[in-house]
């Protein structure tokens, strides 16, 4: 897209040919899409305009003290667990814990074929599995990332998990 230029030069810079020098101003404009160069008239707000309008919105009543913005919680710390949203973890938790840690790889589909169990359950254990801190967050199509690295660690999650009548 280019708007008038002061020269041909300036508008070979911007558009790779000529023409941006030869253009009116005020909203008229050449657009360059697909090799072919079509001239547009786009909305034009003059300057004078642009001062009403700022005139404008400079009269209208304002608040009298600032707005106080809601304060930012950040994201939990990392090694932290967030079990506090977890009722009662799935039978295989355990098991499919210390599978993932062993493996280093935690995918759903992977869970399904090896557990043999369908996508709503594997993709509940791997939610689970997220918020225990085995795993890290979704990457699209690739598998998680596992964030424990030995089953001495996992082991230590899943005995603190008992203690609290989760597992």
């Amino acid at each position: 897209i280019a708007f008038r230029t002061q020269s041909a030069i300036d508008s070979r810079t911007v558009l790779d040919t000529k023409g941006a020098d030869q253009l009116i101003g005020k909203g008229d404009m050449l657009y360059s899409g697909g090799g072919n160069m079509e001239r547009i008239q786009c909305a034009f707000v003059d300057t004078p305009e642009v001062e009403n309008i700022v005139q404008f919105i400079h009269n209208q009543q304002g608040y009298t003290t600032p707005f106080p913005l809601p304060i930012y919680e950040g994201a939990k710390e990392e090694g932290k667990n967030d079990t506090s949203d977890i009722k009662k973890l799935d039978s295989l938790f355990a098991e499919v814990a210390r599978y993932v840690v062993s493996n280093q790889e935690g995918s759903t589909s992977k869970l399904q074929r090896t557990f043999d169990i369908g996508y709503n359950r594997a993709g509940r254990l791997t939610d689970q599995l997220e918020r225990t801190g085995i795993v890290g967050p979704n990457r699209g199509a690739k598998g998680r990332d596992v964030l424990i690295q030995d089953l001495s660690t996992v082991e230590a999650i899943l005995q603190d998990l008992q203690e609290k009548n989760l597992l």
